[in-house]
């Protein structure tokens, strides 16, 4: 075709990752003439390497009070409007068997394909055509009333509706890029600024060597940083820490801010240590804490002590010490895994920016942003699938 040839559709959605294909469904059952445009060669590859292979494609307790925003309530109008149990009811239409994993997470049994063969399924029902290998270059509008011009592979496509659904900055192997910060900044849309979220932590130097020779080792803690609080499992990694509860935290997390680990988050420790010195008083505090971690943590964690003594011998004020090196660990990252290896993007295009009912930018009507690319980011456990479906499912709606 040549560079001045061009196409027309109703509705173009730009991004066939779980957001636009969502998107595109909807709108294609309105009986819109709805083109996808994914620059990859297939549709869904980060569907397709979520959870493990088999996709967390939703959590049983999705709720607002489970997302970050600047503004907590932007995401209300669309999780109440396109719920987890729509999209499970959408999974069962499809007969795929799933399986709550822990916390509400709900994974497929057999493999994240069935979730991507599901909605291209539901494209190919509602008569939604997907181009791959086709990155959009440009959107602009053609005129203040008229349709939006879309390039691709230099050829132009019309539509009066723009779905951008190209996500954020995470995961760049999987071709993440700003594609949706560009066209938001260049329509005048304010911006919330971005970090990588659900990411391991890094540390100094120092940190590195005080828990040096723990690669690999994991624990049950209640992480804090803040007034933030999650409660779930630390990873130790040869560079910093991970693990489901620093994922969370790091979503929250401003640098030079310190974080807690209490590695005990059960137990009063002080009071089961005075109890013990009590009843054993030549009994050992490693011996009593490596009833409930491994013993290479314990002894780490011990470590800064020195030659703790028996607990007969221990005064209430080295007691207190102890409770305080097991209870009270504080770690200040020098930073992240950064987008590489971040799940989600925190921040992005302003919810101020946007309706919360329609996902429409105020300012330039018939543009929409769905997804990662918009400031709502879920907690871990399937909940920016969620976020996708819902942002997807509204705008699918009024596109």
């Amino acid at each position: 075709m040549s560079s001045s040839s061009s196409h027309s559709f109703d509705v173009v959605v730009i991004g066939a990752g779980a957001a636009g294909l969502m998107c595109a469904i909807e709108a294609g059952k309105r009986g819109r003439r709805v083109l996808v445009l994914e620059k990859a060669e297939k549709t869904g590859k980060k569907i397709l390497i979520s959870g493990g292979g088999r996709c967390n494609f939703t959590n049983l307790f999705a709720a607002p009070d489970r997302y970050v925003s600047n503004n907590r309530h932007f995401c209300k109008s669309a999780l109440a409007r396109y719920t987890q149990r729509d999209f499970i009811a959408l999974v069962e239409k499809h007969g795929l068997h799933y399986h709550e994993k822990k916390l509400g997470q709900l994974f497929c049994d057999s493999s994240a394909k069935d979730i991507v063969a599901l909605l291209e399924q539901e494209c190919q029902d509602a008569g939604v055509r997907i181009w791959c290998n086709a990155g959009a270059e440009d959107v602009t509008r053609m005129a203040e009333d008229g349709p939006f011009r879309v390039t691709v592979n230099g050829e132009a496509i019309l539509a009066p509706s723009v779905v951008i659904a190209t996500g954020g900055l995470s995961i760049p192997k999987l071709g993440a890029n700003d594609f949706a910060f560009r066209v938001a900044r260049k329509c005048g849309l304010e911006m919330t600024p971005t970090m990588p979220g659900l990411v391991p932590f890094t540390f100094e130097e120092v940190d590195q060597k005080r828990f040096e020779g723990l690669t690999g080792v994991s624990a049950d803690v209640a992480a804090k940083t803040g007034k933030t609080i999650f409660r779930e499992n630390v990873l130790f990694t040869h560079r910093g820490v991970s693990g489901p509860a620093i994922l969370q935290i790091s979503s929250f997390w401003k640098p030079e801010q310190p974080i807690i680990l209490d590695f005990l988050p059960d137990e009063d420790f002080q009071s089961l240590l005075l109890a013990e010195r009590k009843a054993n008083p030549k009994g050992r505090v490693i011996r009593l804490l490596s009833r409930f971690l491994a013993n290479r943590l314990a002894e780490k964690l011990l470590e800064p002590l020195g030659n703790i003594p028996e607990l007969g011998n221990c005064s209430d004020k080295l007691i207190r010490k102890i409770t305080a090196a097991v209870k009270e660990v504080t770690i200040v990252p020098n930073g992240t895994e950064g987008y590489r290896k971040a799940e989600v993007t925190v921040g992005g295009v302003s919810t101020s920016s946007l309706s919360s009912r329609t996902m429409e930018a105020k300012q330039v009507p018939g543009l929409y942003f769905i997804g990662e690319a918009v400031d709502v980011t879920g907690f871990l456990g399937g909940y920016n699938f969620q976020w996708a479906w819902s942002s997807g499912f509204v705008a699918g709606q009024n596109a």
